[in-house]
Formats: structure tokens, C-alpha cells, sequence
């Protein structure tokens, strides 16, 4: 059992974990929420590499036959801390800020209605898989949130790296939307009345 825990595709999903306190401290560090420019591309560089292993923990875990219990279970938890920290640290320090809060909104809403789905389904032993384009709607979420991360410093760079990142998050809110829908209705079918 021990080995299971401590493989190499479950230690990329708790470095993925622990990358959200480090996130934090990145847009915290002067004590407030406006992130210094030199504050955003260390967080955007951890947001990357956090990203990165939510690919190679379950590339890994198939391809070494390593799959176990606790990864599938701490492998999407992984990715909602992730991109639900991300999207409040981006909301308090109001690179999402109008209208695009909806956007969030919608994505933070629909992770937590599919994730107690997910659990009173799994009481009842029935298990929804991911589909591929919840995939590509976790995709879009994080391609979303390292352009927002830049934000106003990758402005600087690139112009419009902001308005680019709206756009996606709000691409990745509609996707959110509609693969919300579809796993309420696989859900559905299972409930008795």
C-alpha cells in the first residue's frame, strides 16, 4: 500500500496540492492582493509546472500500470484547488473583475455541483467517467488562468495577454457549462425518484 501512495504519479499530484499555498504567498506577498509584476511570473511559472504534472500523473500512472485509490480520488481534487485558488487570487486582485466574475462563478459552481454528484454516485457504486472533453474543458481552464496570471505583466510583453485570457475563461465557462450538463444527465438516471 505504501508503495502505491508514495509512487511517482501520486507525489506530481501532492506537489500539484501544495502549489496552491505557494500561489498564494506569490500574490500575498506584500500584504495585500496587487501582485507585483515580478510576483505574477513566479506565480505563472508555478501554475505551469502544476499544470504540467496534472498531465504526467495520470500519463504515468497508465503507462507504469501505477494507478491506485488515492490518486484517482486526489487527482481532480488536484486540479479544482488549482484552478479555484487561482481564479480567487485572480477576483481579489481584480484581473477578473465585472462581468467575467460570472465566468468563475459559473466554473467554480459547476466543480462543486459535478463533485457531489460524483460522490453520491460513488455511494450508490456508480461511477461517471471523465469524458474527453472534460479534458479539453480542464485544458481551456488552465490556458485561461496562466494568460490571467500574467495579466497586466504579461501585457507588458504581449498587449491584449489580459483580454486574451477573458476570452478563454470565458470559452472554458461555456465548455464548464455544458459538460456540467452532461454529467447531470448521465447522473440523473441513477437517481430513484
Amino acid at each position: 500500500m505504501a508503495t502505491r501512495t508514495f509512487n511517482l504519479p501520486n507525489l506530481l499530484t501532492y506537489a500539484r496540492i501544495l502549489a496552491v499555498p505557494l500561489l498564494v504567498v506569490c500574490f500575498f506577498w506584500g500584504g495585500s492582493f496587487d501582485a507585483s509584476d515580478n510576483a505574477r511570473w513566479w506565480a505563472l511559472g508555478i501554475f505551469v509546472i502544476a499544470s504540467i504534472t496534472d498531465y504526467l500523473d495520470g500519463y504515468l500512472a497508465r503507462a507504469w500500470q501505477q494507478t491506485s485509490t488515492i490518486g484517482r480520488m486526489l487527482d481532480p481534487i488536484a486540479d479544482k484547488l488549482l484552478v479555484a485558488a487561482c481564479l480567487l487570487l485572480l477576483a481579489a486582485g481584480e484581473t477578473i473583475k465585472g462581468w467575467s466574475l460570472w465566468a468563475a462563478i459559473i466554473i467554480l459552481c459547476r466543480e462543486i455541483l459535478v463533485s457531489g454528484l460524483r460522490e453520491y454516485l460513488a455511494e450508490l457504486k456508480v461511477s461517471v467517467p471523465v469524458t474527453q472533453l472534460a479534458k479539453w474543458k480542464t485544458t481551456l481552464q488552465m490556458i485561461a488562468v496562466a494568460f490571467l496570471l500574467a495579466g497586466p505583466a504579461g501585457d507588458k510583453l504581449m498587449p491584449y495577454m489580459t483580454e486574451i485570457g477573458i476570452a478563454a475563461l470565458w470559452a472554458s465557462a461555456i465548455v464548464t457549462l455544458y459538460t456540467g450538463y452532461d454529467y447531470f444527465r448521465a447522473g440523473l438516471r441513477h437517481f430513484p425518484d
